[in-house]
Parts: C-alpha cells; sequence; structure tokens
C-alpha cells in the first residue's frame, strides 16, 4: 500500500509532467527543470532536495552533467544508472542538434560557426572537428577526427588530408574547443592552421576556416583576419 508520502509524491510528479506538457520548460527555476528531468532516473524519491544540492555544488545544470560519475555516486549516493542518465543530457543535446542536418546537408556559411559548436555541447576534453564539403557546396563528413586530454588535442593532419582525399572534397573547415572557455587562439594553434592549409592545398583541397569554440563562444580565424594566406 502506497504510503500518504508516496501519494504526495506522486502528485506532485502528475502535476509538473502537465505543467511541462503544456509549456515546456518556460516558467520553470532551474532547480525545477532539474528535479522534474531527475524523475525518469530516480522512481521512488524526491528529486526536489537533490536538485537543489547538486546545483549549489555545481552551480548549473551544464555543470552537474559534467561532474564525474564516481563523484555523482559518492557524494549524491546516485546509483550508477541515475549518474550515466545525467551524464547523456548533454549527449543526446549535441545529437538532437546535430540531426536536423541529416536530412539537408547543404554548408549554411552564415550559421557555421554556431553549427560546429553544437558538436561539442556536452564536451570536457579537447577534441577536434572536420567537415568537409564537395563542389556543390554539400557537406560529404563531419565528424570529431581527434580526442585529447582536457588541455590539449594533437591535430591529426595526416589523418585530414587523408579523408579529404578519400571523399574527394574541395573545402574544408576544422574546429577544436578550449574546455576553459577562453577561444583566443594560442601560437600553436596558428601554427597547425597554417601548417594543414599548406598541407591541403598541396592535393587541392583548400582550408576555408579553424573554428575555436569555447562553451557557448567562438572565434572564427578567417573572419578575425588570423587566416590570411
Amino acid at each position: 500500500m502506497a504510503s500518504p508520502k508516496d501519494s504526495v509524491h506522486a502528485g506532485h510528479r502528475e502535476r509538473m509532467r502537465k505543467r511541462f506538457i503544456e509549456n515546456g520548460f518556460d516558467g520553470f527555476e532551474e532547480h525545477q527543470a532539474l528535479e522534474m528531468y531527475l524523475f525518469y532516473a530516480i522512481p521512488r524519491k524526491d528529486t526536489n532536495e537533490l536538485a537543489h544540492r547538486l546545483l549549489d555544488r555545481y552551480f548549473s545544470i551544464a555543470g552537474v552533467c559534467s561532474a564525474p560519475v564516481d563523484e555523482l555516486q559518492r557524494d549524491f549516493h546516485l546509483s550508477e544508472a541515475a549518474a550515466t542518465f545525467l551524464k547523456m543530457l548533454p549527449e543526446i543535446t549535441r545529437l538532437y542538434y546535430e540531426s536536423f542536418h541529416s536530412t539537408n546537408n547543404e554548408v549554411d556559411m552564415d550559421n557555421l560557426g554556431e553549427w560546429m559548436k553544437q558538436k561539442f555541447i556536452g564536451r570536457t576534453a579537447e577534441a577536434v572537428a572536420l567537415l568537409l564539403v564537395d563542389a556543390k557546396g554539400c557537406m560529404i563528413y563531419f565528424d570529431i577526427v581527434a580526442k585529447g586530454s582536457i588541455a590539449t588535442a594533437e591535430m591529426p593532419v595526416r589523418k585530414i588530408v587523408e579523408l579529404a582525399i578519400r571523399h574527394n572534397s574541395k573545402t574544408a573547415f576544422i574546429a577544436h574547443n578550449h574546455p576553459s572557455g577562453n577561444i583566443l587562439p594560442s601560437k600553436d594553434d596558428l601554427r597547425v592552421t597554417k601548417m594543414l592549409y599548406d598541407t591541403l592545398r598541396g592535393v587541392g583541397v583548400r582550408l576555408v576556416d579553424h573554428f575555436i569554440i569555447g562553451g557557448s563562444r567562438y572565434l572564427s580565424l578567417r573572419e578575425s583576419g588570423l587566416m590570411e594566406y
């Protein structure tokens, strides 16, 4: 038999579900949105207090989802399944955004930086993304080609050249993230970009731009005048 406390929790969850169905998360505070998301990982527990504690520690939903699994389990007594559910949120968000481009592969140059930025949602370590485009301006390859530590990811020049040749691409774009959030290019970023530009030019492919992603911001080396060669 359900206890009165269980009935209260069930009624609260049902009201929040109806509110969400009607308006999405509009009008929800951050802790309420997190509380509701946790409903589906923790079915028989008041997740309101847990949401508050998580946000007190990590400041935002993004911070919560970036927290180490073992820390979530140890300090907040989450099951491995519940901790994994939290880690899935930024990953499924990234896949959701990427799926918009699966049926229309024409590259939108005006919004390319925003598009590139979505490839790095939820990534806490440096990674390198490569976008290859054919002679008609359509995307023929877009994926992560290198992953590194939290501090660095080496530019896989040989792999990029091989992919460009294999896909018979005419132009290429690259992006990498700075987990620190700083979007200013380092001297090494600029050096490697020039080396990759020259190497791709040698096989008939033009490197058009290099984007540096830092959280919600990005910098285009081409638009910043740092690829004038």
